[in-house]
């Protein structure tokens, strides 16, 4: 009987501050919510019928992702974008994601590799009417289905939080470095190849990393071709 009893108001409290914190995360990746926004706790609340208190919790959530920030007299604000954070954000992915794609490797079924081998075929295909954000959409699906399987949901929940912070950071990469789609889809290929045969989880890992890191070398000599990047 105990477990049919109402849920305290602490378990209720966490309930709605996931609900607000996934409406502002929501919101932020989709620009609705640009760099430098105001975010007035009164505000939210009373679009999202609800009180301050777990809207200031989801608030101190994204905060801790690094897409809030805090300033002193003004309050809560989506980030802003510097080469700096983009450059921590695909480090830290870089590292995310290859090893949650070499820990998903051993757990994908024949329709999975199928499915990322279409992805990759579509944007080979996109390649000749290059659309950067479509592009990028489909990048991630590409991706998506490598690491999804990934049995370790922690590590998966960071590689989805450093996504969406990525996506806040650059609408898309690829519009600043065009001609690195072409060597992305190879990569992709190669990825592919690794997997299938059954590869040592290690060469997979370090694959899926080597490419991630190869698109943010690409933006930064882009970025400063001088050699010369912002202080970390």
């Amino acid at each position: 009987m105990a477990r049919e009893q109402v849920s305290p108001p602490r378990s209720k409290s966490r309930s709605k501050s996931q609900h607000a914190y996934h409406w502002l995360k929501e919101r932020i990746a989709g620009e609705e919510l640009t760099p430098g926004y105001r975010l007035v706790l009164a505000s939210i609340a009373h679009e999202l019928g609800m009180s301050v208190v777990p809207v200031r919790e989801a608030i101190r959530q994204l905060e801790a992702e690094g897409l809030v920030t805090f300033e002193r007299n003004v309050g809560a604000r989506v980030s802003m974008i510097d080469d700096t954070q983009y450059r921590h954000s695909m480090e830290t992915l870089a590292l995310l994601e290859g090893a949650a794609t070499a820990l998903a490797a051993r757990h994908l079924t024949t329709d999975d590799l199928r499915r990322a081998r279409d992805l990759n075929r579509r944007l080979v295909e996109s390649l000749d009417d290059f659309d950067p954000r479509l592009f990028t959409s489909v990048n991630h699906a590409f991706h998506l289905v490598l690491f999804a399987p990934c049995p370790n949901a922690r590590l998966l929940a960071l590689v989805e939080a450093e996504w969406v912070r990525l996506g806040h950071l650059r609408d898309s990469t690829f519009s600043f470095v065009p001609g690195r789609a072409q060597e992305s889809v190879r990569e992709h290929e190669v990825l592919l190849d690794l997997v299938g045969a059954g590869a040592p989880l290690a060469d997979i890992e370090r694959a899926a990393r080597a490419h991630r890191s190869a698109t943010l070398a690409a933006f930064l000599s882009h970025e400063h071709p001088d050699g010369v990047t912002t202080a970390p």
